[in-house]
């Protein structure tokens, strides 16, 4: 190791090493130093021709919202729902709430499905910088309630349905809970949250030590919150930063997954760790010689297959119906 090598690369595993290798040819510079359509044409790739993981049911559909539409799309693996109706997992992607679409999920969607035997619907909401919050957190409101007035045409029970997300769709997905649970409407059974960004206030210890990290650095955390939170809101605002909340009690239980090597990390288990405090049901697994962003690299990392398969065991045994 010489005297340019970060301290944490001996940490990640020879995929991680291979997959930021990786990375450094794609981006010629950090992304809060390029425009965001330039990142996203940089970023933003296609599925393969051929996916990992075929199905005979993947639907393209169109959600009403209170600013218009937004995309989605629908997974079913041939063996769910016998008697034409399973439960649902919304799926909201990351992308630092300026990057990723349906198709940087899509892997991870049929993964899930295949694995689990529920339906998962992807949500494509809006991005920042152009639309900035509440507009995101608004289309994933939106988008999931729609779904529970329209599962029982869609082959889905309205009484098992779970939100999950990675990263700013990890975000998300806590803040639809919050806002479900404020509005004592009905609550997903269930939150899946990989390396869910929860807090605005950049303190945390891993901050410091993965500044550097792959994938997303410090400096590009903050460049994106920054697009995401636009002009006249903070980091207390907890449907913003889930973490500002005055109490996390009666939400969903949660699956919660970290990365080793990943500055959203501490942020993400001390919000773990909040939620069992406030009487929330949790599983929480770090996932070593990795860094952010693997858990939708399916074919990439070892370990997103673990992850996978994690996720896929508590939907199948972990998850009640609504009472």
């Amino acid at each position: 190791m010489n005297d340019d090598t970060p301290a944490w690369w001996h940490l990640l595993d020879d995929d991680a090493q291979a997959a930021a290798r990786m990375i450094t040819q794609v981006l010629p510079k950090p992304i809060r130093h390029m425009r965001p359509e330039r990142t996203r044409a940089l970023l933003n790739t296609a599925p393969p021709d051929e996916p990992i993981t075929p199905l005979d049911h993947v639907r393209q559909l169109i959600v009403p919202t209170r600013a218009g539409t937004i995309r989605a799309r629908l997974y079913r693996a041939d063996s769910a729902g016998g008697d034409g109706s399973t439960p649902a997992l919304v799926y909201l992607h990351g992308g630092g709430f300026v990057l990723g679409t349906l198709d940087g999920a899509d892997e991870l969607c049929r993964a899930i499905a295949a694995g689990s035997g529920w339906t998962v619907v992807s949500l494509d909401y809006r991005l920042a910088p152009e639309n900035p919050y509440p507009a995101a957190l608004e289309d994933c409101i939106d988008g999931y309630e729609w779904l529970t007035r329209t599962a029982p045409e869609l082959g889905i029970d309205p009484g098992r349905i779970a939100v999950g997300g990675d990263s700013a769709g990890g975000n998300l997905a806590a803040a639809l809970c919050l806002y479900r649970r404020d509005e004592r409407s009905s609550l997903p059974v269930t939150q899946v949250l990989a390396y869910p960004a929860v807090d605005g206030t950049f303190t945390a210890p891993s901050w410091s030590e993965f500044a550097d990290a792959p994938l997303l650095s410090t400096a590009d955390a903050r460049w994106c919150w920054h697009r995401y939170v636009g002009p006249g809101h903070g980091a207390d605002d907890h449907r913003a930063a889930p973490m500002r909340a005055e109490s996390l009690r009666g939400l969903p239980p949660a699956l919660v997954l970290t990365a080793e090597v990943d500055p959203i990390r501490d942020d993400a288990e001390a919000y773990a760790a909040r939620l069992r405090r406030d009487g929330v049901a949790v599983s929480l697994t770090r996932y070593a010689g990795v860094f952010h962003g693997f858990f939708t690299e399916i074919g990439v990392f070892a370990q997103a297959k673990q992850a996978v398969e994690e996720v896929c065991l508590y939907l199948r045994t972990g998850v009640a119906p609504h009472p």
